[in-house]
């Protein structure tokens, strides 16, 4: 890496400049040969507020940072990113807010189309949700990794011969989504719903099963990495019950190994940290039972990604 003569950073043969939304905290770089001022994260969002609207902008920079730790974790798993101004359907994100004069924003997917509601990088609006739905947690990176999840569900299960399994674990996706939405706010998550779902909302129909899901996979594999960065290791003989694979060292990447060692090291992980949580006074880090079942369908959600992973090996990274 040099400096380039017009100020950029020479990288590998290619000149990089800041995002043209630096000022609103953007700190990406962009390819001079990209045919862009704005940096990959930036181009893919389709939708956000209308300029003249700087309380919404200041909500859009704070949920940008988030979005560019997403994308920052796809590439890591070598997820295919194809934005939707190169093809019909590719990966795109409306950041819009209800409190804005757009009328209500949903969070959700369609077609490729992440829509995110600026209104909740307010905590006191997002904690109301929460406690109002009954949720352990609420967070703007949750709800983008959830609704990420039903895209790849769209272009890597229901396009591809991972359907049929897909079907068995999570249930078949084809059943009327508006009816299971209806039954669910009015008479909620069926009772032992904790047995086999990671969470109640997981209950209400296939595809939030899935989302869910993904989602987790995402919270576990990335706080992993994070771990492994910094060195972490949980030694055997200093845990309260034994641990007969010796000591839990975490790894920066899973795909190579079946998901029982990603979840046996998340087990003592999360146990560790949910205790750390506790000595500031605060609940559980991690406030879920990973049951059998669940475990079954993270493990077809890391079989999913890293099949996803060696067949989008090649493909460029996106600049």
């Amino acid at each position: 890496m040099a400096e380039a003569d017009d100020g950029g950073v020479a990288i590998d043969g290619r000149t990089w400049i800041p995002c043209s939304n630096r000022d609103w905290r953007c700190k990406w770089l962009v390819a001079t040969d990209a045919h862009s001022a704005r940096c990959s994260s930036c181009r893919l969002t389709r939708q956000r507020p209308d300029a003249s609207d700087t309380i919404a902008l200041e909500k859009l920079a704070d949920a940008s940072v988030v979005k560019r730790r997403l994308l920052a974790q796809l590439a890591e798993l070598g997820l295919p990113i194809d934005p939707f101004y190169e093809r019909e359907g590719g990966l795109a994100f409306d950041l819009l807010s209800t409190n804005s004069g757009q009328g209500r924003v949903t969070i959700g997917h369609t077609n490729g189309v992440v829509t995110i509601d600026l209104v909740e990088t307010l905590d006191d609006y997002r904690e109301a949700l929460r406690i109002r739905l009954r949720e352990p947690y609420r967070t703007m990176l949750g709800h983008f990794r959830h609704e990420v999840g039903h895209y790849f569900q769209w272009i890597l299960v229901e396009q591809t011969d991972w359907i049929d399994e897909c079907r068995e674990l999570f249930g078949d996706e084809r059943s009327s989504y508006s009816e299971a939405l209806d039954r669910h706010y009015h008479h909620g998550a069926p009772d032992g719903w904790e047995a086999s779902f990671i969470s109640e909302y997981a209950t209400m129909h296939p595809w939030e099963d899935f989302a869910e899901s993904f989602a987790h996979y995402l919270h576990i594999t990335d706080t992993l990495g994070t771990a492994a960065a910094g060195g972490l290791v949980l030694h055997a003989d200093r845990l309260d019950v034994a641990v007969t694979d010796g000591d839990v060292e975490p790894r920066p990447s899973y795909r190579d190994v079946d998901s029982i060692v990603m979840l046996t090291h998340w087990r003592w992980l999360s146990l560790l940290f949910n205790r750390v949580n506790h000595s500031m006074g605060r609940g559980d880090l991690y406030p879920f039972v990973l049951t059998e079942p669940v475990q079954r369908k993270l493990d077809f959600v890391h079989r999913v990604v890293s099949d996803a992973s060696i067949r989008n090996a090649d493909a460029p990274i996106l600049t």
